[in-house]
């Protein structure tokens, strides 16, 4: 088992499609599907179900998937190590959408300017699921938003799974409503929110449900959150500083929220010069 043959079959699990996964690697396809062959030969079970040109993982593969991506991330972690003053290799970076859209823009522009050899690879997603992805080692750091919990303070969140880090950026919380909504309360109104995990969701519904009963319209993204609020059915919770992206939009503040503050998390023993790039480059 190398290095190689992980690639081709992490490939090959994304696009379960021997012929696509070739092409995005740059190979023959009878090189890919030799090398994966050998590969459930050589670990002694079968890693997808083949239904004529279909593939699905096996539950075997599942598990070793997830293995894979550890073993990578440590390989190259491990290379890191080797030239610690010198950035290089990938990183992998989760955030927020939000932060994604607001904060991370100039970021990662001066990241680059700075560190051109490093290569970035950014998933979005909700900040439980990050923080799960981060756990399991699919993820180097990822930018989430953290309140206290049930008395439990950011860092213990953090510990509790194994993670460190650091608040780096306080957004001011606002409760949007359409324009035209001029009550003093929210009735009537749905939540329009990510999928459980979201840390603003669970928020908004704490918030709105002093006022009642809340029902929450999930949504993939923060385009669709505001149109639904803009569209006058639907209030939101976003930072100000995503509302400063657009600030046209037929919706106004209804309310806000205090503080809530942006972490970076990343393993606990995780110390790469890529990690560290990425924190001066928000401190700059």
């Amino acid at each position: 088992m190398d290095l190689t043959s992980l690639d081709i079959f992490e490939a090959v699990a994304a696009e379960l499609n021997v012929t696509r996964a070739a092409h995005a690697l740059g190979r023959a396809q009878s090189n890919v599907t030799t090398r994966l062959q050998a590969l459930e030969q050589q670990l002694g079970v079968a890693l997808f179900l083949r239904e004529g040109k279909r593939l699905s993982l096996t539950e075997q593969g599942t598990t070793f998937l997830g293995y894979s991506r550890r073993l990578r991330a440590l390989a190259d972690e491990a290379r890191q190590a080797l030239h610690p003053q010198v950035p290089a290799g990938t990183l992998r970076l989760g955030s927020m959408e939000s932060t994604a859209a607001a904060r991370l823009p100039n970021v990662l522009a001066r990241l680059h300017g700075t560190w051109p050899e490093l290569e970035l690879n950014l998933t979005t997603g909700t900040s439980q699921g990050l923080l799960r992805q981060l756990a399991d080692g699919e993820l180097d750091c990822a930018l989430v938003a953290l309140v206290e919990e049930q008395e439990q303070a950011p860092l213990a969140q953090l510990a509790e799974r194994g993670l460190r880090g650091e608040a780096l950026i306080a957004e001011e919380m606002l409760v949007l409503v359409p324009q035209g909504h001029t009550a003093p309360s929210t009735q009537g109104l749905r939540l329009a929110g990510f999928a459980k995990g979201c840390t603003y969701r669970g928020l908004g519904q704490r918030w709105l449900e002093r006022e009642g009963s809340v029902r929450v319209q999930e949504v993939g993204s923060y385009h669709n959150m505001l149109a639904c609020v803009a569209a006058g059915h639907s209030a939101c919770i976003v930072p100000r500083s995503l509302l400063a992206l657009q600030p046209d939009l037929p919706v106004r503040v209804q309310a806000t929220l205090g503080t809530v503050h942006t972490w970076l998390a990343w393993r606990a023993g995780y110390a790469t010069a890529g990690l560290a790039a990425l924190r001066e480059a928000f401190s700059a």
